[in-house]
């Protein structure tokens, strides 16, 4: 008996101590879920309320738009369609709590269950391997948090899950939940990630389709169909079973199903489109404000006319050379933009960034500005061998035409005539006149500047050709209409401007008749398209640069080729591969559109044509650069002048006698539109060695 009270006497403080501990225990924990309940109060009332939660994007996406709607890409995070909890399907709803929270219609906002289970993962791996987070809390974190992995995250994530169980419904959590996640592709919400994925809304998801979307919540980058359609099928198939398990679906319908015939949205194209796009949507900077709200950014580019633009250039570029094309409207809304052969090989715009020399299309900005000051396409000029200072230039062939008229020299892109004008009227003028029609890059002022010895840019030049094709209003290129928000509100509407004249209709009437000569029966022939067009080759030394630029029925196109390098290509020529490639867009890109006819109509014979490149001979006088105001600017030496061997060619002498006979034309010249204006003729410097100069220089004519 002594020993059994002593025994009692021992355990007596032990059973006291637990019952302490435990009455304390109560007391804490009590404490513990009267400060967890006013946390969760507390936090319910300063969660935003459901429409607020509905229309807080993460970041702007900007959808781009061709000029017929047809979307081009997205930019940021696409939101798609927010879809009400009752227009979500069924299959959908159920693959997604299947797969992340089977048992979502009976926890809290937290599963015990869950989270015992990533403990365990987590003590027998040594790492967290298996999240116990239901989709409350998924959304709490995605919402309102960040994706670190520490305690003190987990607690304010459960806290907000709890806080939103108490204020929004089930199907509310839901719908906020399959709306707002992330799926990968840059898809945020079912039905972005649908459209992203399957190029349908998800209101027709069918059940492959809606496995695909729940299995990307785990790891959207890993299991992306864009980034690795296999895995995404696998993790389907996984979705599928779990599907099966919890008794969303039959194991009919699970086995019926095959998430590998699902048919995925073919990639957006990161080709050729992506040229206009680099160039068009940094313009957003200077024509909106909004920085948040997803907006709608409708392009002028025709993806028609864009897909005829590249085939065309794929299809006539020299082999290891690139090539770019422009098309302006007539309003000045660019309907296509190749900037090279390959954008994901490089991005570098040959059409918008690219410096090369313009060859003899630059002779438009002489014979404009010989129009300017009083020449007429009829008048007389002399075609004959020339010297202006140290420079000699000769026609491709070496052959003379003698005396023939404005029309007949720019036919044959004569150079002796085209020196002779420049020396006349003064090359100053005619940079004044380049600088009036867009061109932007410094502009020389020597002799030999009439032959296209100045750097420009293909849009520039293509701008320049569509004032014309404007009767001399200038024009100046855009590629955005409009934009807008998702809503349908408008934020910016271009509009078209035709205040500006840069020369009278008369003179811009005189140079379309020069071109719709040269593509009749000139250096251009290759650039017709059965219908009137008007244009100019253009072509450097050694073939390191072809041109062809031109308009018809309002659309104007501009075409380069070469070597980035600025090397050699074999037999390219402006009136050949670039010529060829504006026919072969072109004659698709006007299809649809009414046939206008020009001013005026001019048919030539169909005689054998020098191209339009020509040599320079000697050392041209030190001009000058002029910047974009006109102002001259320090240079040194080392521009190449010297431009393209021509082909000789046995030809008949094509002076204004022959001329007039084989047009059948006698007589006076047909009279000029509008009243004339008395004609400067050029009468150019013999040669050294000649008895007398033809025009010294003390007579040259500045321009008035």
């Amino acid at each position: 008996m002594a020993r059994g009270k002593k025994r009692s006497n021992k355990q007596g403080p032990v059973r006291i101590w637990l019952w302490r501990l435990f009455k304390t225990g109560l007391v804490v924990g009590f404490l513990a879920a009267i400060a967890l309940v006013v946390a969760v109060l507390v936090v319910r009332s300063s969660l935003p309320g459901f429409e607020d939660l509905k229309s807080s994007p993460n970041g702007q996406m900007i959808r781009v738009l061709d000029v017929n709607g047809t979307e081009l890409f997205s930019m940021g995070p696409s939101y798609g369609e927010w879809l009400p909890y009752a227009e979500i399907p069924v299959v959908m709803k159920d693959a997604m709590i299947a797969v992340e929270d089977r048992r979502y219609a009976n926890h809290p906002g937290v599963d015990p269950i869950g989270i015992a289970r990533s403990i365990r993962v987590r003590m027998q791996r040594g790492h967290w391997a298996q999240g116990g987070s239901t989709i409350t809390q998924q959304l709490a974190r995605n919402v309102f948090l960040n994706n670190n992995r520490t305690f003190g995250r987990k607690g304010r994530e459960i806290l907000l899950a709890l806080a939103m169980e108490r204020k929004f419904s089930k199907e509310q959590i839901l719908e906020l939940y399959l709306n707002k996640v992330y799926y990968g592709g840059g898809a945020y919400g079912i039905d972005a990630a649908s459209r992203r994925f399957f190029a349908h809304s998800a209101r027709d998801l069918g059940l492959g389709e809606a496995a695909i979307i729940a299995g990307l919540v785990k790891a959207p980058s890993r299991y992306s169909p864009t980034a690795d359609a296999t895995a995404a099928i696998d993790r389907a198939t996984v979705v599928l079973e779990v599907m099966q398990d919890a008794g969303a679906i039959t194991a009919a319908e699970a086995a019926n199903t095959n998430p590998a015939s699902v048919k995925l949205a073919p990639e957006p194209r990161q080709n050729s489109v992506r040229y206009f796009t680099d160039w068009a949507l940094p313009q957003l900077d200077l024509l909106i404000d909004e920085t948040v709200e997803p907006i709608e950014v409708w392009t002028t580019l025709d993806l028609d006319m864009q897909r005829a633009a590249t085939a065309a250039i794929l299809s006539r570029v020299p082999a290891g050379a690139q090539g770019a094309l422009v098309a302006i409207d007539r309003d000045g809304a660019v309907r296509a933009m190749v900037g090279g052969t390959d954008y994901v090989t490089s991005n570098y715009n040959r059409a918008t960034e690219a410096v090369r020399q313009p060859g003899s299309a630059w002779k438009v900005f002489v014979y404009m500005a010989a129009l300017e000051a009083g020449y007429a396409p009829d008048d007389m000029v002399t075609d004959e061998p020339i010297t202006i200072g140290d420079w000699t230039p000769r026609n491709s062939g070496n052959s003379y035409a003698g005396d023939i008229d404005v029309r007949t020299a720019f036919a044959f892109s004569k150079n002796t005539v085209a020196a002779a004008i420049g020396n006349d009227i003064g090359t100053s003028s005619i940079a004044n006149m380049a600088r009036r029609f867009g061109i932007t890059t410094p502009i020389n002022t020597n002799p030999s500047m009439v032959l296209g010895t100045s750097d420009v840019r293909l849009i520039d030049m293509t701008r320049a050709f569509a004032s014309i094709s404007a009767k001399g209003i200038a024009i100046t290129p855009f590629g955005i209409t409009k934009v807008q928000t998702m809503k349908g509100d408008l934020l910016y509407q271009s509009k078209f401007d035709g205040s500006r004249v840069l020369v009278d209709p008369w003179v811009a009437a005189g140079i379309t008749d020069l071109m719709q000569t040269a593509v009749n029966t000139g250096t251009g022939r290759a650039a017709q398209i059965g219908r009137p067009a008007a244009g100019k080759t253009g072509t450097t030394s050694s073939n390191k640069d072809g041109w062809f630029l031109g308009f018809s029925s309002g659309l104007t196109t501009g075409v380069w080729m070469g070597r980035d390098d600025a090397k050699p290509v074999g037999g390219l020529q402006g009136g050949r591969a670039p010529a060829t490639a504006f026919a072969q867009f072109m004659k698709t890109a006007v299809a649809k559109r009414k046939v206008e006819q020009f001013d005026t109509e001019l048919v030539l014979p169909e005689w054998q044509l020098e191209p339009d490149e020509g040599e320079l001979f000697g050392e041209p006088e030190d001009g000058i650069y002029v910047d974009e105001n006109g102002m001259p600017i320090e240079t040194g030496r080392g521009i190449e002048y010297d431009l393209e061997d021509g082909e000789a060619a046995d030809s008949p002498r094509l002076d204004q006698d022959w001329i007039d006979n084989v047009l059948g034309r006698g007589g006076d010249p047909a009279p000029r539109k509008p009243e004339p204006v008395p004609a400067k003729k050029p009468k150019p410097t013999a040669p050294p060695g000649q008895p007398e100069p033809l025009i010294p220089e003390a007579a040259r004519i500045e321009p008035q």
